[in-house]
């Protein structure tokens, strides 16, 4: 009997061992990505997004809570994130939590999610396009951003009419304090109230508990030093500031002897550009490519004669920066405030300093052939200075005196000189002497 009891102890013991992986698994099976979406919408954040995205399908997460608080940003980077975002919330459900603002490209974005909750002070809304004056865009533009507003609503099953309200101030929603001539923004409550929110939360938590995901394993991803670098260099303030560095350092640097501190911040700035950029997805290696060509033209340049090759190596470099950036037209306008810095900069350093250009002097002949530089046509006869002479001809200016029985060709130091006259020979350039008359008695000499 005790045999029987013991081995009853032991089989329950072995099924009690062998459940408890499995209940551990269960309670840890709900995973969800928390990821920040916050200050500008830039490609450098789409980058970031699509990185954290892979990773949350990779690990198989339940959901991807994304908490969106932005001003919004550039409409083209908006709609990238915006397909990104529906392409993954056919695997993996997206809850957008709007903690504070969703405001523009900000808006866009959060109607593409499976849900929205907003916190108590939370706003959504204000999303017309604007140019980088701060005016709204042209019609072209215009209509197809509102366009796209109207599809993210309705990607999510909302009704449409209120995010063209957000993005067209043609729409009579006074209810909303949004009459014509004004863009809806709405408040947690209102928006509450259209569908365009599954609820209003007061804390990260409280939203895992209204979705079921109290007990989830929750995994905050993080920007890398590389996303962050790309975020920031790809900032639309950040990127002719960066230009004009590079810009002025090359100009500096052509006035010193010598490679130093202003060119080496000039290639740190302009490799920062194109590294960002990279990062960003914004530019192609055949973009760095082409800007290595160009570098490589214009190191060519110090070493043969002409200019071709510098100037096609300024193009080639101008034109890869412009392809690098997301909007050329943009990227022009910032190549042009460079090179009106790196002028301004050379403007400067010649007019105020007295600088010479040290490197380009090995690209331009700057040396002189003359007198006093040590270059003559042929011999110079220095032994004849302050000899004394007869005119044999008149000087009109030019003719020929005779120096103790040598007849020498001259020219007169600027006014007639009749013949049988004395003169002293007062300057010699090559084959060019030059004479004045004097008095044989009564001159001092």
């Amino acid at each position: 009997m005790r045999k029987m009891i013991g081995k009853l102890l032991l089989f329950i013991l072995f099924l009690s061992a062998i459940s408890v992986p499995f209940a551990t698994t269960d309670a840890a099976a709900e995973k969800v990505y928390h990821v920040k979406l916050n200050k500008e919408v830039e490609k450098g954040l789409y980058a970031y997004l699509k990185r954290s995205f892979k990773e949350a399908e990779e690990a198989g997460a339940d959901a991807i809570i994304l908490e969106i608080d932005t001003l919004g940003g550039f409409t083209d980077a908006a709609g990238e994130i915006g397909q990104l975002i529906d392409e993954t919330k056919k695997k993996t459900e997206i809850i957008a939590y709007i903690n504070y603002r969703a405001i523009s490209a900000g808006a866009h974005i959060a109607l593409h999610a499976d849900k929205i909750y907003m916190s108590p002070n939370g706003k959504i809304g204000a999303a017309q396009a604007v140019d980088g004056s701060g005016n709204a865009v042209e019609s072209k533009a215009h209509s197809l951003w509102v366009k796209e507003m109207e599809s993210a609503a309705e990607s999510s099953g909302r009704d449409p009419q209120y995010a063209f309200a957000m993005a067209d101030d043609s729409t009579d929603l006074h209810q909303y304090h949004a009459g014509i001539g004004e863009l809806l923004t709405l408040t947690a409550n209102e928006a509450f109230e259209v569908e365009y929110s599954e609820g209003t939360v007061s804390s990260f938590e409280e939203l895992l508990k209204e979705n079921g995901l109290e007990n989830a394993d929750i995994v905050k991803t993080q920007v890398t030093f590389a996303e962050g670098i790309a975020r920031f260099v790809t900032n639309p303030i950040v990127v002719p500031i960066l230009l004009s560095i590079a810009g002025l350092g090359l100009v500096v640097e052509l006035y010193s002897p010598g490679f130093g501190v202003p060119g080496t911040m000039a290639l740190s700035a302009l490799l920062l550009f194109f590294f960002g950029h990279l990062i960003a997805g914004l530019a192609g290696y055949e973009t760095l490519i082409l800007f290595i060509i160009g570098l490589g033209l214009i190191v060519l340049e110090f070493f043969i004669a002409g200019g071709i090759a510098g100037v096609l190596g300024s193009v080639a470099i101008v034109v890869s920066i412009i392809l690098a950036g997301a909007n050329p037209m943009f990227m022009a306008y910032s190549v042009l405030i460079a090179i009106a810095v790196a002028v301004s900069g050379m403007v400067i350093i010649m007019k105020f300093f007295g600088r010479r250009l040290h490197l380009l002097n090995k690209m331009v002949l700057m040396d002189s052939t003359d007198t006093e530089s040590g270059y003559v046509s042929n011999v110079n006869r220095l032994e004849l200075l302050g000899k004394k002479a007869i005119t044999i001809t008149p000087l009109r200016p030019s003719g020929t005196i005779d120096m103790e029985g040598e007849r020498i060709d001259v020219v007169s130091q600027g006014s007639y000189i009749d013949k049988a006259k004395h003169v002293i020979i007062v300057k010699v350039e090559g084959s060019r002497i030059v004479v004045r008359e004097f008095e044989e008695k009564g001159e001092n000499e």
